[in-house]
């Protein structure tokens, strides 16, 4: 197997990639043309496209992989010189297998909430409500800017294959708002309720090492 075989087979799946490969299904563009468009569809919702500098690795590693390719590298008097990127029959097959592989497969992302709350015993009962209120509070917030984007979204009569992503993550918002609304009940009511001399007991318990 040859060096860039082997490059070809090491290449992995991230959202940032993939949606790098699905805007260059259109038409080839420059990394900037390419966040300014992930941006303007509200995709930086799904996909982290903040860095410019994350956006020109990932450009390389498909470049790299035969993903993406060079189509042209000009330049204006109002721009910097600008490479323009165009997607490969090979990524284009790429972009099809990651994308049925992230829909169809659930995964362990790893998010902070849950990491928390595996340690929210150190802040104690009392604390633990005064987070929890704090989250739920962003949480109903976070729910009404998302029914404006609806609405907004409804107005310009969008097709709705193209805010699936939105309404996955409102229903995620809302039922984790009520997951927290029912910790802070119980935290509330004293049925949820602990302390160091309670936990001691658990401490080596099977499970926690």
């Amino acid at each position: 197997m040859t060096a860039s075989s082997q490059a070809k087979t090491q290449i992995k799946s991230s959202p940032l990639a993939m949606a790098v490969l699905g805007i260059l299904h259109l038409e080839p563009m420059h990394p900037y043309a390419i966040q300014r468009r992930i941006k303007e569809w509200g995709k930086d919702k799904v996909v982290n496209v903040g860095q410019r500098a994350q956006l020109y690795k990932t450009i390389a590693r498909l470049q790299d992989a035969g993903l993406v390719a060079v189509r042209e590298t000009g330049r204006d008097q109002q721009y910097p010189e600008r490479t323009v990127y165009e997607i490969t029959d090979t990524g284009r097959a790429a972009c099809g297998t990651w994308l049925a592989d992230m829909i169809a497969k659930p995964r362990n992302e790893f998010p902070e909430f849950p990491a928390a709350l595996s340690f929210v015993m150190l802040l104690g009962p009392a604390g633990a409500r005064v987070e929890l209120e704090r989250r739920a509070k962003s949480l109903r917030a976070r729910l009404n800017e998302m029914d404006e984007d609806a609405a907004q979204a409804r107005q310009l009569h969008l097709p709705r294959v193209v805010v699936l992503e939105d309404e996955y993550l409102r229903a995620i918002t809302e039922a984790e708002l009520r997951y927290v609304e029912g910790v802070v009940a119980d935290l509330t009511a004293g049925t949820l309720t602990w302390s160091w001399e309670s936990l001691a007991p658990h401490q080596d318990s099977p499970g926690q090492a």
